[in-house]
Protein backbone atom coordinates (compact mmCIF):
# COMPACT_ATOMS: atom_id res chain seq x y z
CA UNK A 1 0.00 0.00 0.00
CA UNK A 2 2.64 2.52 0.42
CA UNK A 3 3.70 2.88 -3.17
CA UNK A 4 0.64 3.66 -4.08
CA UNK A 5 0.26 7.29 -3.45
CA UNK A 6 3.82 7.53 -5.73
CA UNK A 7 1.84 4.99 -8.65
CA UNK A 8 -1.49 7.90 -8.25
CA UNK A 9 1.29 10.64 -8.64
CA UNK A 10 2.66 9.26 -11.34
CA UNK A 11 -0.57 8.59 -13.20
CA UNK A 12 -1.81 11.90 -12.38
CA UNK A 13 1.95 13.26 -13.67
CA UNK A 14 1.18 11.04 -17.22
CA UNK A 15 -2.45 12.21 -17.48
CA UNK A 16 -1.69 15.75 -17.37
CA UNK A 17 1.03 15.33 -20.03
CA UNK A 18 -1.40 13.41 -22.39
CA UNK A 19 -4.07 16.13 -21.71
CA UNK A 20 -1.63 18.78 -22.56
CA UNK A 21 0.00 17.74 -25.55
CA UNK A 22 -3.74 17.19 -26.51
CA UNK A 23 -4.28 21.34 -25.84
CA UNK A 24 -1.55 22.26 -27.54
CA UNK A 25 -2.37 20.08 -30.68
CA UNK A 26 -5.68 21.92 -30.95
CA UNK A 27 -4.25 25.01 -30.57
CA UNK A 28 -2.20 24.03 -33.54
CA UNK A 29 -4.52 22.58 -35.87
CA UNK A 30 -6.92 25.89 -35.25
CA UNK A 31 -3.61 27.51 -35.65
CA UNK A 32 -3.77 26.11 -39.28
CA UNK A 33 -7.31 26.64 -39.97
CA UNK A 34 -6.90 30.63 -39.12
CA UNK A 35 -4.80 30.91 -42.36
CA UNK A 36 -7.29 29.54 -44.59
CA UNK A 37 -9.59 31.41 -43.39
CA UNK A 38 -7.75 34.74 -43.23
CA UNK A 39 -8.19 36.72 -46.51
CA UNK A 40 -4.81 38.26 -45.86
CA UNK A 41 -3.83 34.95 -45.42
CA UNK A 42 0.37 34.62 -46.70
CA UNK A 43 -0.11 30.43 -46.50
CA UNK A 44 -2.45 28.28 -48.80
CA UNK A 45 -3.94 24.30 -47.94
CA UNK A 46 -0.69 22.84 -49.75
CA UNK A 47 1.40 25.34 -48.08
CA UNK A 48 0.23 23.87 -44.10
CA UNK A 49 2.89 20.71 -44.32
CA UNK A 50 5.93 22.84 -44.13
CA UNK A 51 4.33 24.35 -40.83
CA UNK A 52 7.09 22.82 -37.76
CA UNK A 53 6.60 22.60 -34.53
CA UNK A 54 8.85 21.89 -30.91
CA UNK A 55 7.17 18.66 -29.73
CA UNK A 56 4.59 19.75 -26.27
CA UNK A 57 7.20 20.84 -23.09
CA UNK A 58 4.91 21.69 -20.14
CA UNK A 59 8.25 22.86 -18.74
CA UNK A 60 8.10 25.81 -20.90
CA UNK A 61 4.46 27.05 -19.85
CA UNK A 62 5.19 29.60 -16.98
CA UNK A 63 3.69 31.20 -14.15
CA UNK A 64 4.76 35.05 -14.13
CA UNK A 65 4.09 37.91 -12.16
CA UNK A 66 2.56 40.85 -13.50
CA UNK A 67 3.27 44.81 -13.32
CA UNK A 68 0.58 46.61 -14.94
CA UNK A 69 1.92 49.70 -16.33
CA UNK A 70 -0.75 52.07 -16.31
CA UNK A 71 0.97 54.99 -17.18
CA UNK A 72 3.31 53.71 -20.13
CA UNK A 73 3.73 56.21 -23.00
CA UNK A 74 3.11 54.97 -26.23
CA UNK A 75 5.78 54.44 -28.66
CA UNK A 76 6.41 53.46 -32.78
CA UNK A 77 7.28 49.82 -32.88
CA UNK A 78 9.22 49.75 -35.64
CA UNK A 79 8.12 46.71 -38.61
CA UNK A 80 9.79 44.56 -40.90
CA UNK A 81 8.51 46.72 -43.37
CA UNK A 82 6.95 49.60 -44.31
CA UNK A 83 5.78 51.72 -41.46
CA UNK A 84 5.93 51.56 -37.86
CA UNK A 85 2.76 50.99 -35.83
CA UNK A 86 1.98 52.46 -32.45
CA UNK A 87 2.13 50.62 -29.46
CA UNK A 88 1.93 50.88 -25.47
CA UNK A 89 3.60 48.79 -22.99
CA UNK A 90 0.87 46.71 -20.87
CA UNK A 91 2.54 44.70 -18.33
CA UNK A 92 6.01 44.06 -17.10
CA UNK A 93 6.42 40.05 -16.53
CA UNK A 94 8.86 38.59 -14.65
CA UNK A 95 9.54 34.87 -14.16
CA UNK A 96 11.59 31.69 -13.81
CA UNK A 97 12.14 29.19 -16.62
CA UNK A 98 14.58 26.32 -16.25
CA UNK A 99 15.32 27.93 -12.59
CA UNK A 100 16.87 31.13 -14.85
CA UNK A 101 14.85 34.66 -13.90
CA UNK A 102 13.75 36.20 -16.85
CA UNK A 103 11.96 39.21 -18.06
CA UNK A 104 9.46 40.40 -20.66
CA UNK A 105 7.27 43.16 -21.84
CA UNK A 106 3.75 42.51 -22.86
CA UNK A 107 2.12 45.12 -25.66
CA UNK A 108 -1.06 46.60 -27.02
CA UNK A 109 -1.58 47.70 -30.17
CA UNK A 110 -3.52 51.09 -30.57
CA UNK A 111 -4.79 50.27 -33.81
CA UNK A 112 -6.23 47.82 -32.66
CA UNK A 113 -7.57 48.57 -29.54
CA UNK A 114 -10.35 50.54 -31.53
CA UNK A 115 -11.67 47.20 -33.10
CA UNK A 116 -14.28 45.74 -30.07
CA UNK A 117 -12.91 42.24 -30.87
CA UNK A 118 -9.87 43.12 -29.96
CA UNK A 119 -9.86 45.69 -27.70
CA UNK A 120 -8.48 43.72 -25.13
CA UNK A 121 -5.76 42.16 -26.90
CA UNK A 122 -2.28 42.14 -26.06
CA UNK A 123 0.83 40.96 -27.80
CA UNK A 124 4.19 39.27 -26.22
CA UNK A 125 6.79 39.27 -28.85
CA UNK A 126 9.82 38.09 -27.83
CA UNK A 127 13.70 36.95 -29.20
CA UNK A 128 15.69 34.29 -28.37
CA UNK A 129 19.24 32.28 -29.34
CA UNK A 130 17.39 29.73 -31.46
CA UNK A 131 16.45 32.73 -34.04
CA UNK A 132 18.01 31.93 -37.21
CA UNK A 133 18.98 28.18 -36.41
CA UNK A 134 15.53 26.48 -36.10
CA UNK A 135 12.76 29.45 -35.66
CA UNK A 136 12.20 32.47 -37.81
CA UNK A 137 15.18 35.15 -37.53
CA UNK A 138 12.52 37.85 -36.83
CA UNK A 139 11.23 36.61 -33.55
CA UNK A 140 8.65 35.21 -32.94
CA UNK A 141 4.81 35.86 -31.01
CA UNK A 142 2.67 34.97 -28.03
CA UNK A 143 -1.14 36.20 -28.28
CA UNK A 144 -2.10 37.56 -24.71
CA UNK A 145 -5.97 38.96 -23.76
CA UNK A 146 -6.59 41.40 -20.47
CA UNK A 147 -8.61 38.67 -19.19
CA UNK A 148 -5.43 36.54 -19.00
CA UNK A 149 -4.32 38.45 -16.21
CA UNK A 150 -5.22 37.21 -12.26
CA UNK A 151 -4.16 38.60 -9.20
CA UNK A 152 -1.62 40.27 -10.37
CA UNK A 153 -0.31 37.07 -12.71
CA UNK A 154 -0.47 35.63 -15.78
CA UNK A 155 0.62 32.03 -17.62
CA UNK A 156 3.01 32.56 -20.57
CA UNK A 157 3.06 29.26 -22.81
CA UNK A 158 5.86 29.54 -25.01
CA UNK A 159 4.41 25.96 -26.84
CA UNK A 160 1.98 28.50 -28.32
CA UNK A 161 4.67 31.05 -29.72
CA UNK A 162 4.07 31.22 -33.04
CA UNK A 163 5.66 33.15 -36.06
CA UNK A 164 4.34 36.15 -37.60
CA UNK A 165 3.39 36.51 -41.14
CA UNK A 166 6.94 38.12 -42.48
CA UNK A 167 8.16 34.05 -41.59
CA UNK A 168 6.18 33.18 -44.89
CA UNK A 169 6.49 35.93 -47.09
CA UNK A 170 7.43 39.73 -47.89
CA UNK A 171 5.51 42.63 -47.64
CA UNK A 172 3.76 42.13 -44.42
CA UNK A 173 4.09 44.99 -41.71
CA UNK A 174 5.31 42.25 -38.89
CA UNK A 175 6.15 44.16 -35.45
CA UNK A 176 9.83 43.62 -34.51
CA UNK A 177 10.37 42.37 -31.14
CA UNK A 178 12.03 45.07 -29.06
CA UNK A 179 15.44 44.65 -27.79
CA UNK A 180 14.52 44.67 -23.99
CA UNK A 181 12.28 41.52 -25.27
CA UNK A 182 15.41 39.19 -26.14
CA UNK A 183 15.98 35.92 -24.11
CA UNK A 184 19.62 34.77 -23.61
CA UNK A 185 18.53 31.47 -24.00
CA UNK A 186 17.02 29.10 -26.14
CA UNK A 187 13.45 28.73 -25.94
CA UNK A 188 12.87 25.36 -27.70
CA UNK A 189 9.18 25.45 -27.89
CA UNK A 190 6.54 26.54 -30.49
CA UNK A 191 6.83 27.14 -33.84
CA UNK A 192 9.82 26.35 -35.91
CA UNK A 193 11.08 27.73 -39.08
CA UNK A 194 8.54 27.23 -41.90
CA UNK A 195 10.28 24.31 -43.79
CA UNK A 196 9.76 26.37 -47.51
CA UNK A 197 11.81 28.50 -48.95
CA UNK A 198 9.95 31.97 -50.14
Amino acid sequence: MKYLPLLLLLTSANLFAQNYTAQIEKFREDYKSDFLQEKNSPLKQEDLQYLRFYDADSSYRVRAAAQILTAAPTFIMPVFSGTGREYAPYALLNFKLKGKSMQLTVYRSLALAKIPSYKDYLLLLFTDETNGKTTYGGGRYIDMREGDFINGTVVIDFNKAYNPYCAFSGGYSCPKPPDENHLDCEILAGEKMFAKAH
